[in-house]
């Protein structure tokens, strides 16, 4: 029996010295290979406009511009200490011109109807305080034709898959965090029905052992 869903947080992550420890944790993903700018990108955003919901340290989509060509991305994220840390890592990148971060809810997006090419998140959802709205206002500033990536940890995934990815994580001060980002996740039949009930059923959500994704292209009608 799949447990209960318990929110974690809709504060985002605060605090130097525990961002400190996220950003470690997120540049060893990437060095190993393990965030998800390939998936974005074969999943066809790979031009124009985008924006990242919840960057964090900012470096999927940071990956996803040093990998692409004429494109920008704007970043929101409702933590300023995140943000600082993404600032900080863009510029390592030498990318500070082609992205701008924004400190906001993702509950009401900053920007006008249609402002972007494309939306990605990944390892956001889960944060959500208004899922639903969250959802809607992704759509709302999304161009017509605009893609659209959603991804995240699966709550209903196998205990041997939950205990291998706590044994994975590091440093080890990030372990009780991805637990309870885990039980705060959506299973797949959970996610289906929130995006019907947002008007997003055209997204199509795929399932693999500890995650799950939705994407697809705006299509009105």
């Amino acid at each position: 029996m799949v447990r209960s869903r318990v929110p974690e947080t809709n504060q985002g992550i605060q605090g130097q010295l525990t961002v400190e420890i996220y950003d470690q944790m997120q540049r060893r993903l990437r060095d190993k290979g393990w965030i998800e700018t390939q998936d974005v990108i074969k999943d066809g955003i790979t031009d124009g406009l985008a924006l990242e919901i919840g960057p964090g340290p900012g470096y999927l989509g940071l990956e996803w511009l040093k990998n692409t060509r004429g494109t920008a991305l704007r970043g929101l994220d409702i933590s300023a200490d995140m943000i600082a840390i993404a600032r900080r890592n863009a510029e390592i990148y030498q990318l500070s011109d082609r992205v701008e971060y924004v400190q906001s809810t993702s509950a009401k997006i900053p920007f006008e109807n249609g402002f972007f090419d494309a939306v990605f998140t990944a390892s956001s959802l889960h944060e959500w305080d208004e899922p639903k709205q969250t959802l809607l206002e992704i759509w709302r500033v999304t161009k017509e034709g605009g893609k659209l990536y959603i991804s995240d940890f699966r709550r209903d995934m196998l205990v041997l898959f939950r205990w291998c990815l706590w044994l994975l994580a590091k440093p080890r001060a990030v372990r009780p965090g991805l637990l309870t980002s885990i039980n705060a996740a959506y299973t797949p039949d959970e996610l289906r029905a929130l995006l019907l009930e947002a008007g997003l059923s055209s997204l199509e959500v795929m399932e693999s052992r500890t995650g799950l994704k939705a994407s697809g292209s705006k299509r009105m009608g």
